[in-house]
């Protein structure tokens, strides 16, 4: 393995997909730039890739339900010649609209809507500035390609804005001719604890993080726009254009009362 000189950076890296894009990365030579609220955990992670990689591993804990601490790591990676970003860090919540948490809803709307919002500008703007060819992969989820999520109301309107956004930003990249190539990952259910955070027990059977990072970054250094890892799920996501939006809206609920913990 060829050591590169580019850093990859990669928020929510302390568990789950964060955590498995971390190792992915380092086995291809990156050096990395690892971000999430838990430092012991990312010092484990950095302790664990130490022994097997030759990387310049930097760690930095933030908790970007704060704006100044996303600030904090944009000005971190500004400091790198960053190529690869996963903007991943987000959050979920499972209930009636009614009797969910508002402040877990808050912080749910930070992480997931602002820090990624915020990230990838001051990032691309970061990359673009530098004149460096690079990839920032927006981890959205399946959740933001259906018309809402009832139960999961709040989490499923973070998701549609992530792929949006992402669809807009990566047109005006092409028609600017930027070496940036901007993605969004919309995976279906992934095995990780993800789902106890969220209160969650999925209806259908979910992909490893592994294998959910390995054919993400497959597609993404091929700059397909959207990312679905598994095909289940594309077809999932393609049949419901067919449907009327009321009726997908019933499917939807009935398939996530199914995770009613």
């Amino acid at each position: 393995m060829e050591k590169l000189n580019e850093y990859a950076l990669v928020t929510g890296a302390s568990s789950g997909i964060g955590r498995e894009f971390a190792r992915a990365l380092a086995s291809e030579g990156y050096n990395l730039l690892l971000v999430a609220r838990r430092g012991e955990r990312l010092q484990k992670l950095k302790d664990e890739l130490k022994k097997e990689y030759p990387a310049d591993i930097r760690i930095l804990t933030a908790d970007l339900s704060f704006r100044a601490e996303c600030g904090l790591v944009a000005r971190e990676a500004s400091k790198l010649p960053v190529k690869v970003v996963i903007n991943n860090a987000g959050l979920g919540d499972f209930g009636d609209f009614t009797e969910t948490e508002l402040s877990k809803e808050m912080q749910l709307l930070d992480v997931n809507v602002t820090a990624q919002h915020i990230l990838l500008k001051k990032l691309l703007q970061q990359m673009e500035k530098a004149g460096r060819e690079g990839y920032i992969l927006n981890v959205a989820s399946c959740a933001g390609l259906f018309p809402g999520g009832p139960h999961m109301a709040c989490y499923y309107a973070t998701k549609s804005y992530i792929v949006s956004l992402t669809r807009a930003v990566r047109e005006e990249c092409r028609i600017r001719k930027s070496r940036v190539s901007v993605s969004a990952l919309c995976p279906g259910p992934v095995d990780t604890e993800f789902n106890d955070v969220a209160r969650v027990r999925f209806g259908l059977k979910g992909i490893s993080a592994e294998d959910c990072v390995k054919t993400a970054m497959k597609k993404m250094y091929k700059k397909k726009a959207v990312i679905v890892p598994t095909l289940k799920v594309r077809l999932a996501v393609g049949l419901s254009r067919f449907v009327p939006v009321p009726l997908v809206l019933r499917m939807v609920a009935r398939q996530q009362e199914k995770k009613a913990g």
